[in-house]
């Protein structure tokens, strides 16, 4: 166990320190008054249990966790609007605390299952008391509706242990579809939809003021 803590020591770190940089473009935004392109942010470590069933199911063995497995440190960024993800990329892509090592867009090019969003995996420098140690982070950027169906087929897959049944499977497409079906029709009265929440932002301040 305390080789575990010791392997994953910097993985926690890189989190928090990846949390504050990212939810810090988030108040950026705020800040300049403008519409944010990011809802939240979220980070985890992977549960030993969990490292340890992707080490099996990917063959990937234990010396070599830390350069063939990208998603031991995990990060969301939600999005209100599709579009949205686009911009939150360009600006990862335009930060030089981190290097992108590789971009999967699950959302042009969706899953079978359905699944859509937008994967950067990067190469993070944790500063520690033995010195630099260069670590593989993975963010996962997408809307609201993309990460309610995704959790959902999370759980499921774990309820099935990723064997669904055909009626369930079929239904996970169809909400999958529904969902993105929302997000474009969200995008198309976006405009009317910010106008909206800046009126109920200048509201808030005054009320608070």
């Amino acid at each position: 166990m305390e080789q575990w803590n010791d392997f994953l020591a910097p993985y926690k770190q890189a989190i928090e320190e990846l949390k504050v940089k990212l939810k810090g473009m988030r108040t950026e935004f705020d800040r300049d008054h403008v519409h944010s392109p990011i809802e939240f942010v979220t980070g985890r470590v992977k549960p030993i249990v969990s490292i340890l069933d992707k080490a099996v199911q990917k063959n990937i063995p234990l010396d070599k966790l830390d350069t063939e497995m990208q998603d031991i440190a995990g990060l969301r960024m939600m999005c209100q609007f599709v579009d949205d993800i686009r911009k939150v990329v360009e600006l990862l892509r335009l930060r030089n605390d981190f290097e992108i090592v590789e971009e999967r867009d699950y959302i042009s090019h969706k899953k079978v299952s359905g699944y859509r969003s937008y994967h950067v995996v990067i190469r993070y420098p944790v500063q520690t008391i033995h010195g630099e140690k260069k670590l593989l982070a993975e963010i996962q950027i997408r809307t609201l509706s993309m990460n309610f169906w995704a959790t959902i087929e999370h759980s499921l897959s774990y309820k099935y242990r990723g064997d669904f049944p055909e009626d369930i499977q079929n239904r996970l497409q169809r909400a999958a579809e529904a969902a993105y079906l929302l997000d474009e029709e969200m995008s198309q009265i976006r405009i009317e939809i910010q106008e909206a929440q800046r009126i109920f932002s200048r509201k808030k301040d005054t009320q608070n003021h």
